[in-house]
């Protein structure tokens, strides 16, 4: 029996969802949550095989969701089902640990075979998001957590900063503590060879702007 769980905060897809799910023979869906948080609890305890996960939910992103789900839970099996076709979106999500990227107009044969196929080892995606994951990676330059030995919770950290977010309000946002961000900053200005947040900010702005031009006009759809 493989078991699912659902993290989508429209109804009627969650239905839509479940009712695929249990209609089927060796599938049953454990739980269906309608946001993050509520995921971030009963997937823990439930370690279902395979997680659906929407990108955009009220509150925490399912992005971030992925990540602290696969920081518990290792071995569990994550794909992202959403309507957005983002390359950018696309790359956060797998660097979060998603395992495949499908999107809501798929079919339920689709879906439920996209959930067999990562049981078995494989990373199911559309024709289409497979076509511009290609492209994307044949255009995208190294980015700062490859280039300068940024951990993930450190690129994450970053970003955060470059939003304007003040050392409370990421430690609130990444549910750490003030003094473990402290800790990471001082990393982080280390591998970046930067004296403060000001510098830290503008070398991520400099980077980031580089790989949206060098991935196009097609990454923003």
């Amino acid at each position: 029996m493989t078991t699912v769980a659902i993290v989508e905060d429209n109804a009627v897809m969650r239905k839509t969802f479940r009712q695929w799910i249990d209609a089927t023979p060796g599938f049953s869906c454990v739980c269906a949550c309608a946001n993050a948080e509520e995921a971030l609890v009963e997937i823990p305890q439930l370690k279902p095989d395979v997680v659906l996960m929407d990108i955009h939910l009220p509150g925490e992103s399912g992005i971030a969701c992925t990540a602290r789900l696969k920081e518990a839970l290792p071995a569990v099996q994550v794909i992202i089902v959403t309507v957005y076709r983002n390359q950018e979106l696309i790359f956060q999500a797998l660097q979060a640990g998603a395992c495949g990227y499908l999107l809501k107009r798929s079919s339920p044969e689709e879906l439920l075979k996209a959930i067999a196929e990562v049981r078995s080892g494989g990373a199911p995606m559309t024709s289409e998001i497979a076509r511009m994951l290609v492209e994307a990676f044949q255009k995208k330059p190294a980015n700062l957590t490859s280039g300068d030995g940024l951990t993930q919770r450190e690129a994450e950290i970053l970003a955060l900063l470059s939003e304007g977010l003040s050392n409370k309000e990421i430690a609130d946002r990444g549910k750490i503590s003030y003094d473990t961000v402290r800790a990471h900053l001082r990393h982080i200005y280390e591998k970046l060879h930067v004296r403060g947040r000001t510098e830290a900010v503008k070398k991520f702005l400099n980077s980031s702007k580089s790989m949206t031009q060098e991935l196009g006009g097609e990454g923003r759809r």
